[in-house]
Parts: C-alpha cells; sequence; structure tokens
C-alpha cells in the first residue's frame, strides 16, 4: 500500500515558561510558518500521552515520562491549530462491525462476563474504550453461521408484497446484544448493510453474485422500510444505511454486484421515495467499496435526483490508496465520507497491523475527511469462526471469544487508541503533516485536543508538537502510536 504522504519541513522551535505565561515563538528555515501568538490562560493542565508499542509492552498505557515542555532544539515540529476556521469534519465515531457471528459468541457468554467485555467496549471513563459507532448486516453477512435474508423461499417462489418479511434469524443473538449495548450507550450510531437481496429478488437466483432484478427494485426498497421499522419496534435505530456492501466484488457468500448506475437508479426512483413516504429518516450511503475506483461514487452522486436522497459515500481499503477518499470528496463537498470496513489477517501481528492500520486508516481515513473508522470485525472464536460457506476464513476479530475467556487483538488497540479519547462529536482540526510521523488532531465536545502520532520509522524519534495551548516535545519508539490529551484548560 503506498504511503499518505504529505511533506513538512523541520521547524526550529524557541520556547519559555514563565510562570502563568508562555511565550512562544517558532521559525522555519524555508516555509516561514506563522508564529502562534501567546495564550491568554491562567494555568495550563498537564498533557497526558498514552502509548502503544509494537512489541504489546505498552498498550494504550499512560506514561510518566518521554514528555516535557518545548525548548530550544532542532527536531520536527507538528503544529496543531485549533482555530476555528482550521477545523474540519465532525467525527460520528470508531469501532467495529458486530456481525451475527460476533453477537453469537458474545450471547453465549454468561451474563455476567458479556457485561463486563460490553462495558468496557461501550462505556467511557477509566480503561472502557468508548467504541461509538458499529456496523450491522442486513441479513446474513459472510461472517455469520449460515447464510440468509429476512424473506427467503424456495426456488421459483416469489414474494412481491413481502408477506413472509420476518427479522426473526436476528432475534436470537444480533437484536438482544444490540439492546445490552443501547443500555449503555444510548446514542450509539448504528450503520445497516446488506451482503445480497434475497436470492429470489436476482438474476441468477443465488446468494452469490448476480444482480437484483429490475422487476424487484420497488420490493427491495419495500424490503428496507421493514427492515429500519421492524429494528425501530425493538428500540434499535438505524442511524444510516449503505445500499449494498462491495457492490463490484461477486464472489463472498452472500454477495450481490450493482454498478454505479444501477445504484443511482434504484436510490432515485425506489429508496429514496420509499423513505419519504414512510417518513424514515435513515441515512443512505452510496458505494461501500475501495477507493481504487473512485468514478463509482462519482457517477452515482452526479446524479442529482439520486444526491438529493444520498448523505454521503463509504469506503474499505482492500484495493486503491486512501487519497482517494479526498478525489470524491472534493467532487461532491457537500457530501460526507465514511470508512466503514477494514480486516486484520489472522493470527495478526500487532506491530505490523498497528503501524499499516494507524498510517492509512486512523490518521489517512480521516485526513481525507472520513466521519468514521470501522475495523472488520468485532469477535471470532479461537478458528476465526464463524463464517459462511465460501466467506472469510481468516478474518481475525478485535476480540477472539472462548467461552467466558477474551483475548485482545491488533484491531482492539487500533481502534482503542482513538476512540478511548475522542468522543462522537468530536472535530478534525489541522496538523502539519510529515510521512515520518503521521498525526490527526481533534478538538471534543469538551474542549481537549487530542494528538494521535505514528513513528512511522524503524528508530525512536523524538519531535515536537507545538500547540497554542502547551507546546511540547517527546519520543516515541519505533512504530509505536502515542496519544496525547490536552484537558480544556482551567482559568
Amino acid at each position: 500500500m503506498k504511503k499518505y504522504i504529505t511533506s513538512l519541513k523541520k521547524t526550529k522551535c524557541v520556547g519559555a515558561m514563565a510562570l502563568t505565561t508562555l511565550l512562544y515563538s517558532c521559525e522555519d528555515d524555508k516555509n516561514n510558518l506563522s508564529n502562534f501568538s501567546p495564550p491568554e490562560i491562567a494555568k495550563t493542565e498537564q498533557v497526558q500521552f498514552f502509548l502503544t508499542t509494537p512489541n504489546g509492552a505498552s498498550l494504550i498505557s499512560e506514561q510518566d515520562s518521554n514528555i516535557t515542555p518545548l525548548t530550544e532544539n532542532s527536531n520536527l515540529t507538528i503544529s496543531v491549530d485549533e482555530s476555528e476556521d482550521q477545523r474540519r469534519q465532525t467525527m460520528d465515531g470508531f469501532g467495529f462491525t458486530l456481525t451475527g457471528g460476533s453477537a453469537r459468541l458474545l450471547n453465549s457468554m454468561s451474563a455476567s462476563s458479556r457485561a463486563a467485555i460490553l462495558d468496557e467496549l461501550f462505556s467511557s471513563g477509566g480503561e472502557a474504550i468508548d467504541v461509538s459507532y458499529i456496523r450491522v448486516s442486513i441479513g446474513s453477512s459472510d461472517l455469520d453461521d449460515r447464510v440468509f435474508s429476512y424473506n427467503d423461499l424456495p426456488a421459483g417462489q416469489t414474494d412481491e408484497n413481502l408477506n413472509g418479511f420476518s427479522i426473526a434469524p436476528d432475534m436470537t443473538h444480533l437484536v438482544p446484544v444490540l439492546k445490552e449495548i443501547l443500555e449503555i450507550k444510548p446514542d450509539l450510531k448504528i450503520l445497516a448493510t446488506p451482503w445480497s437481496a434475497p436470492a429470489w429478488m436476482k438474476t441468477n437466483g443465488s446468494t452469490i453474485g448476480g444482480e437484483l432484478r429490475r422487476e424487484f427494485h420497488q420490493t427491495y426498497a419495500n424490503f428496507f422500510v421493514r427492515y429500519i421499522q421492524a429494528m425501530d419496534a425493538q428500540g434499535i435505530t438505524i442511524d444510516a444505511m449503505s445500499i449494498q456492501n462491495e457492490p463490484e466484488n461477486p464472489f463472498n457468500n452472500p454477495s450481490m454486484l450493482m454498478s454505479a448506475g444501477q445504484q443511482a437508479d434504484f436510490i432515485k426512483n425506489n429508496l429514496g421515495p420509499a423513505f419519504v413516504d414512510a417518513g424514515i429518516s435513515t441515512k443512505i450511503i452510496a458505494f461501500d467499496h475501495n477507493p481504487d475506483n473512485p468514478n463509482y461514487p462519482i457517477e452515482v452522486l452526479n446524479d442529482p435526483e439520486a444526491k438529493q436522497f444520498i448523505d454521503g459515500s463509504a469506503f474499505h481499503l482492500y484495493a486503491g490508496q486512501i487519497s482517494n477518499l479526498s478525489v470524491v470528496r472534493d467532487a461532491h463537498p457537500d457530501r460526507n465520507i465514511y470508512f466503514t470496513e477494514q480486516w486484520v489477517e489472522a493470527p495478526g501481528n500487532l506491530g505490523e497491523d498497528l503501524r499499516w492500520h494507524t498510517r492509512e486508516l486512523m490518521v489517512g481515513a480521516i485526513r481525507n475527511w472520513s466521519k468514521t473508522v470501522l475495523q472488520w470485525n468485532l469477535a471470532a472464536d479461537p478458528n476465526v469462526r464463524p463464517f459462511t460457506p465460501g466467506g472469510c476464513e481468516a478474518c481475525l476479530g478485535a476480540l477472539t471469544i472462548d467461552g467466558n475467556n477474551v483475548v485482545r487483538n491488533s484491531a482492539y488497540y487500533i481502534i482503542a487508541q482513538v476512540s478511548r479519547f475522542v468522543p462522537s462529536g468530536s472535530v478534525r482540526i489541522e496538523s502539519s503533516f510529515d510521512s515520518n510521523l503521521p498525526n490527526v488532531a481533534f478538538l471534543t465536545p469538551t474542549g481537549d485536543v487530542v494528538v494521535l502520532v505514528l513513528n512511522n520509522t524503524d528508530v525512536e524519534t523524538s519531535f515536537n508538537i507545538n500547540l497554542q495551548r502547551e507546546p511540547i516535545t517527546t519520543t516515541l519508539p519505533a512504530g509505536a502510536t502515542g496519544t496525547y490529551v490536552w484537558k480544556q484548560p482551567t482559568l
């Protein structure tokens, strides 16, 4: 995967702390960067620093060393600007896909063990990781123990009026687990995605590949209306729905092909009007596939009749470059960007996974306008199951669940390094970029500034973070990630 690179020249900085006032200036040898004016505050809180190392010796652990007030040095400087004109997208959140298989494993735990891990995942404060966004499948994904839809019929039969529609397959595991999660985090955002229409609606009559038959477009739109209403009846609000998981991938079981033209036609003529008629406010999201083909979502959004119903586009990164998210955003800056899926291949390697996923997703996707980062998937068993026949056989869960025992894997720490400190409603703010120290910065709803930095080199590296509140010098081990938190100043 090519690195996401923006250049930044090294900056010489001089700073001095004098009682209650910070005097600070910064001179750039080549770029003449603007100086920050002195902050008008009586006191600054100590900066908190949470470290994850590639060998796992430190896992989001708060550090008492390797962070000092900035003094004169020749380190590279990351400059962070929290002023109002440097604020970018509002974050919807970070999390995982709660597959049917994940729900089954969670629901098979004892009540007390399940409550403990769900509290760790979805509550805030302490060492809970405050997951704020999840994705669920409409019908089965390829990480269920079987393939199903909510209206399965024998070959040759149809049900245009959806008389047999039922979310009963989700009532055993998924819905009960979702209800427990929502008791912990009532404002959790949920994205729902289909892997396939019911086989009888498709051109090949199969759960694998094929396309949606044109005569069933309205039936399928009504199918989604029924799904959202059925989940709402269970007290589960679906915040957003993408039209089709990986619409250019006909190989998974289940899967379904859908061209950009077909997607635009379905949205403008069927799904959008059906949502309006039913009074449904669930956001409609296009694409949900790799950024190697940014023309797909652009083509969908170029149709003004379809665009009026679409909130934005979603992406994975199994092919293409993360910077192409900005290509789509630049083409339609009035529509949102979401990053909704990326797997960690079993058995996992914390050092390699931490570096690639942090650089490309936690930094790269967000700097390219994404409002979410979701890992695939939440949980699997020690044999990386369940999966459907033809489903993913090596998708490592963020958690490995074996009875009541839980092992936390790479994806857990990749998400937690940010989700624990950056709640839903936080805003990305501008920060300078260097390929050796990829970083992204946020302003939280409570006024904290949070900066995530990856040491994308093979040597320990010292650098500065120039934030007006309190500039610092810090050090990260090779391949490590650091989250730096400036609490809202106390006057």
